[in-house]
């Protein structure tokens, strides 16, 4: 099963270094049966671009904790994961899968996807905007459409020791 993975540079040195990328608080993003059941038409790609999307705007709450890396940009880890790693959680979201375990080893990652440089203005807009757009401040909530609505370069496991030596170490 393919699961968003919401990340951090950080997160990626993690990766990085130990082959294990770890699930914050063990959650993923999913095109989920609930996910489908909620959108009554569709594409499966369509809906797995709103799982994309939910695994995005939770990387705001990440970098609220963990802009220990710089650049303030999204990144949403993809991983294919076996169904018995992966429980639906629909209570908290359409969405939202429970990984037990909570790690997910480099050969489960299909891609990465990163925010452009270009991004990093309006993620850090959002990132203090999130808080408030949850709670429904419209205002609040268009900064953070406006993050969201930015197109994620796409990189695929490969390229991994170029990102960290690029945006990590900065070699």
């Amino acid at each position: 099963m393919r699961v968003y993975i919401p990340a951090t540079f950080s997160r990626l040195a993690t990766l990085h270094d130990t082959g294990m990328l770890p699930a914050a608080g063990g959650w993923g993003f999913a095109a989920t049966k609930a996910l489908h059941d909620f959108f009554t038409s569709g594409e499966d790609e369509e809906i797995e671009m709103v799982a994309i999307d939910e695994a995005a705007r939770a990387v705001f709450r990440l970098l609220q904790t963990e802009s220990d890396y710089a650049p303030l940009r999204r990144v949403v880890i993809a991983a294919d994961l076996p169904e018995s790693q992966v429980v639906p959680a629909p209570e908290h979201g359409e969405a939202v899968v429970q990984l037990s375990p909570a790690t997910v080893s480099l050969d489960q990652i299909a891609c990465i996807f990163i925010d452009h440089e270009a991004s990093e203005p309006l993620v850090e807009k959002a990132i203090a905007a999130i808080d408030a757009a949850d709670l429904g401040d419209e205002d609040a909530e268009l900064v953070v459409g406006d993050a969201l609505e930015l197109l994620m370069g796409w990189y695929v496991p490969a390229e991994l020791d170029d990102l960290i030596a690029t945006y990590v170490t900065g070699a």
